[in-house]
């Protein structure tokens, strides 16, 4: 079976899914998922001008003064009065602008006797220096967020300045995560020498962990076709993501065991180092994502497939990872057939690919903070020139 290219893969699982269901939740609990619809603000910002320093509201035709100081505007609590010619109020950072004044000079400025203001320094330059005019920031019914962007902090904030107490994004996305095989045991308990502890489960729902998800975990399934079988036919997820068992091997039994629960397979083996037994496909509604038991493995094919895909099924309009351009610290050789993801770091402007790039350590890809991206069949990359990076840290 000839391998799938990486972007033909992404496009193909996309495809298996749509948007989960739409719903609204209170700002709080919108951080970190994507808008589901436009969000329009239902206010303008600010309401009115106001004062963007501590100072005193004039008309700048009437510089260089001297004023009558006639009041006071504070923040929340506007003078209620109108500056006549040679008049000025004490104003506060955010408080309303007085009705007839258009500029604040600023108290550094200002040399005050009683209700006698003079100008003490240069005075402001330009009429309306020192104010934010009435929708500076934004007008009732403009467009603050669009459909698919990531609901990030600033967001949160945007929308509730527009007025919004909650927003409109799509349902979290429940993922069932499983590891297989015999030999593999809990963390933190006695490991015999055939043994190794389970870390692919942990490793997932740490990846997944900053994404709207709700993860089900099935735990440690072992190599055994009957109980595969039942665990894969009876969940009931958005998403099954398993670990290991999905090569040729003889105790491979994933596939065998997805297919018996009523799984269709849409495509398997990508050109991907490390990664290539990855499978997708789907049993009903729920997408599967077989992934490989090596540690490195899952955590780039999750990194490829199954945080795009839930970013996706979330409303994302681009939920696939960015890259970036890097100088190299070392010469690198040529690729093979497959497009490699080399563990790296990033040091002092220069990236350094590790020196063993074995799919199993993991203690590498801790220490790494970014991925080496190199298409298949690149030449030799050689010292100091570009190359692509993901971050990863």
């Amino acid at each position: 079976m000839a391998l799938l290219p990486i972007a033909e893969a992404q496009a193909r699982l996309l495809a298996l899914a749509g948007p989960t269901p739409v719903e609204t939740v209170p700002l709080a609990d919108a951080v970190g998922r994507w808008a589901a619809q436009p969000v329009v603000a239902r206010r303008t910002q600010p309401e009115t001008d106001l004062s963007a320093m501590d100072g005193y509201a004039i008309r700048f035709a009437d510089l260089p003064g001297p004023w009558t100081v006639i009041g006071e505007s504070a923040a929340g609590s506007g003078f209620a009065g109108t500056i006549a010619p040679g008049e000025t109020v004490r104003i506060f950072t955010g408080a309303p602008m007085p009705a007839g004044s258009d500029t604040v000079l600023v108290q550094e400025e200002a040399a005050r006797d009683g209700d006698r203001l003079s100008l003490a320094g240069e005075g402001p330059p330009y009429l309306g220096r020192n104010t934010r005019r009435r929708g500076l920031d934004f007008a009732e019914g403009d467009a603050l967020i669009a459909a698919g962007e990531r609901l990030t902090p600033a967001r949160i904030a945007l929308a509730a300045i527009g007025g919004h107490a909650a927003l409109p994004v799509r349902r979290k996305v429940r993922v069932a995560i499983a590891a297989t095989g015999d030999e593999l045991v809990t963390p933190g308990t006695p490991v015999g020498p055939a043994q190794l502890p389970e870390s692919n489960r942990t490793m997932l729902a740490a990846q997944l962990a900053d994404l709207p998800v709700e993860i089900v975990d099935l735990g440690i399934l072992p190599d055994d076709l009957g109980a595969l079988t039942h665990a894969f036919a009876t969940v009931e997820a958005d998403l099954l993501i398993t670990s290991g068992g999905a090569s040729v091997g003889d105790h491979d039994l994933v596939r065998p065991a997805l297919e018996a629960a009523g799984a269709t397979i849409d495509f398997w083996r990508i050109a991907l180092r490390p990664g290539k037994p990855m499978m997708a496909g789907t049993r009903g509604d729920m997408v599967v994502l077989g992934l490989p038991g090596n540690p490195v493995s899952v955590f780039v094919t999750a990194l490829l497939f199954a945080k795009p895909l839930i970013a996706h099924c979330s409303g994302a309009a681009d939920p696939f990872p960015r890259g970036r351009t890097a100088i190299l610290g070392e010469t690198l050789p040529a690729n093979g057939p497959r497009t490699d993801y080399l563990r790296a770091v990033l040091i002092d402007g220069r990236v350094h690919a590790s020196a063993i790039q074995d799919s199993s350590m993991l203690r590498t890809l801790a220490r790494s903070t970014c991925l080496i991206v190199r298409e298949p069949h690149a030449p030799p990359a050689n010292s100091s020139g570009s190359v692509e990076i993901l971050d990863i840290a």
